[in-house]
């Protein structure tokens, strides 16, 4: 069964790849057509910008490793020409990585082994880059720390090693220039009831540590049911910011023992999204079996750039983690494990955690790399490269004494953010945004949240919503727009943004529709598509005219197989077939390429759309 699902997984990934790349070129050539119908109106004065924009990016630095050694060299020889070279040059190398570098000082040890924690200070294999000493470490601290400061930006030290390799890594950011480009990463949170995972966002964006009886998650629930209970039933949402000196930004009464005051001082969305140079989106899910439909919603709408999947010590991966984990795994978001309650738990069930852990990662379903974060240097070196390689970090955390906060406070930090994942989410396409929530706003009108999927988006834009239950699209005004609760005017491809549409009625519009910009080429929704799937799990057999829960990104509507190519006209647990589905009560707004979930109860498929009929 590993077998299939894994080679089903690396076709699905083609298919999707194949399927994006055809609907990226086809949009740019729609954008160019509709932007050449506006230009001749404009003139000529903005080609030139472009032009010049254009020329600047294809002198970029292209090996970092390099630079880095080039503007130690120049920092080094105390030239004042020199020293304005460097600037220029760190200067290119930080907006290049999205306005946050990590700069490394001093010999670097090779990752594989220290990740593996064989690393030793004798073996030269394992070293890689200059030995510097302490004192020329120090001197060019002062001297980067300088530098950074006259473009603008700010210097933190990430962490420091002494003895025979000394070295140091630092933390170059500049602080964003508005609210409307301050880098967003959306991490969404799962595991099985009671592991833990509103306490541990309670403690990462409160900073207050919890007392073992619940006190840190109380400021986080939204109903007073989930208070009574302890239990999340909703998609709760909570941000922390990082200012760019790097320092989490927190309420000031962290330290207080006073439980009304701790749920009382909260910092508003808006006052930390003013101050943070990176934000950092919780996005809290339901652990119990129950609310597995908006857990499930959560995460495929959400389009979250990393899952934390948070284990309690003392119970281990049971029940939803494993749904949860396999969940994450289709959709092939990159897994962050945290093992919480490690100062309650006995030393031998923590250890068999562990075990079960690390089995389960290593596994043929999973085929993850299990890497124990135990410094911070494992955790800077991990989150910069997070997501590209098959490494899962596992993190040992108590909530109550602190210990091993600091390492994943670090890691938050470090993650690349959501919008500069340019293979997701691309801007110079057509606008497409996706409907996740809607709400009525007294004196403002309805409003809907959700992600620009590609393209971007202005206020005051002409824009269609829609499908609506007869499949027409209905066109609209954006009024005004928000993120973070902070008001902005644009919004990229990969933002989450709030907008406030003109003249819509609140009962016409639901999740799982799309924006799209106003153009004379009218967006088409579906009924009725084909998908490859791979049936997961189910007890008896599929056939026609079988109804189940279908996700597809922010959609979540019942849909009916009414055709399926295998000859007996059945499917069972692990069969893979082309399978045409229809929606059962209103068309929607569906590409081909994206990928699908389906479930009915217990039942589980997965698969991607190949084709619109």
């Amino acid at each position: 069964m590993a077998t299939t699902f894994r080679n089903f997984q690396n076709e699905i990934e083609q298919i999707h790849h194949r399927e994006l790349a055809k609907q990226r070129v086809h949009g740019a050539e729609q954008l160019q057509k509709e932007q050449k119908l506006h230009s001749h109106a404009k003139g000529k004065a903005k080609e030139d910008t472009v032009v010049e924009l254009a020329s600047a990016g294809t002198e970029e630095i292209r090996d970092t490793v390099e630079a880095e050694e080039k503007i130690l060299e120049h920092l080094s020889s105390k030239v004042p020409a020199n020293h304005d070279i460097a600037r220029d040059m760190l200067a290119a190398l930080i907006t290049q990585n999205h306005g946050e570098y990590v700069f490394r000082i001093g010999a670097q040890p090779s990752k594989a082994k220290l990740f593996a924690e064989e690393l030793s200070d004798d073996v030269a294999e394992d070293w890689t880059g200059i030995e510097r000493t302490e004192d020329t470490l120090d001197y060019l601290l002062q001297e980067i720390t300088s530098t950074v400061e006259e473009i603008g930006g700010k210097t933190s030290l990430l962490f420091e090693a002494h003895g025979k390799h000394p070295r140091k890594s630092l933390l170059l950011r500049l602080p964003p220039p508005s609210v409307s480009l301050t880098p967003e990463v959306r991490c969404a949170v799962v595991g099985n009831v009671d592991s833990g995972k509103s306490t541990t966002l309670g403690v990462l964006t409160r900073g207050a540590l919890d007392d073992g009886r619940g006190r840190a998650r109380v400021s986080l629930f939204r109903h007073k049911h989930e208070i009574e209970t302890g239990r999340t039933s909703s998609v709760g949402m909570e941000i922390l910011g990082f200012a760019p000196s790097g320092a989490p930004i927190l309420p000031e009464t962290g330290n207080s023992t006073d439980p009304d005051v701790v749920r009382r001082e909260k910092l508003g969305w808006e006052e930390i999204s003013v101050q943070a140079a990176k934000i950092v989106s919780f996005i809290d899910l339901a652990g119990h079996e129950k609310y597995l439909k908006t857990t499930l919603y959560g995460l495929t709408s959400g389009a979250p750039s990393c899952v934390i999947l948070i284990v309690g010590a003392n119970a281990g991966l049971i029940g939803m983690s494993k749904e949860h984990l396999s969940i994450a795994l289709a959709l092939s978001v990159p897994v962050v494990v945290c093992i919480t309650k490690i100062d309650m738990t006995p030393a031998n069930v923590q250890a068999e955690t562990v075990k079960q852990v690390v089995k389960i990662l290593r596994s043929p379903g999973c085929r993850k790399i299990p890497v124990f974060v135990k410094s911070s240097e494992i955790a800077v070196e991990i989150a910069t490269g997070f997501g590209k390689e098959k490494i899962c970090p596992i993190f040992q955390v108590s909530n109550v004494t602190g210990e091993g906060l600091g390492y994943l406070r670090t890691f938050l930090n470090l993650l690349p953010s959501s919008e500069s994942d340019t293979d997701k989410f691309a801007v110079d396409q057509p606008l497409e945004f996706s409907v996740t929530e809607v709400w009525s706003v007294p004196y403002v009108g309805t409003v809907v949240n959700g992600i620009v999927n590609g393209g971007s988006l202005k206020a005051g834009d002409p824009v269609m919503l829609g499908p609506d239950s007869n499949g027409n699209f209905q066109s609209t005004v954006v009024k005004t727009m928000q993120r973070k609760r902070a008001p902005v005017n644009t919004a990229e491809a990969g933002q989450c943004v709030s907008c406030a549409l003109k003249r819509v009625r609140r009962n016409t519009v639901r999740k799982g529709m799309v924006m799209v910009a106003k153009s004379e080429v009218l967006p088409k929704a579906t009924r009725q598509f084909q998908g490859q799937v791979l049936i997961l799990y189910h007890n008896t057999t599929l056939q026609k005219n079988y109804q189940a829960m279908l996700h597809c990104g922010a959609i979540r509507q019942t849909v009916r197989i009414i055709d399926m190519d295998n000859p007996q006209g059945v499917l069972r647990t692990g069969d893979r077939a082309t399978v045409t589905f229809e929606f059962i009560s209103h068309p929607e707004f569906i590409k081909k390429g994206m990928k699908l979930l389906f479930r009915e109860g217990k039942t589980k498929g997965l698969g991607v759309v190949t084709e619109l009929l």
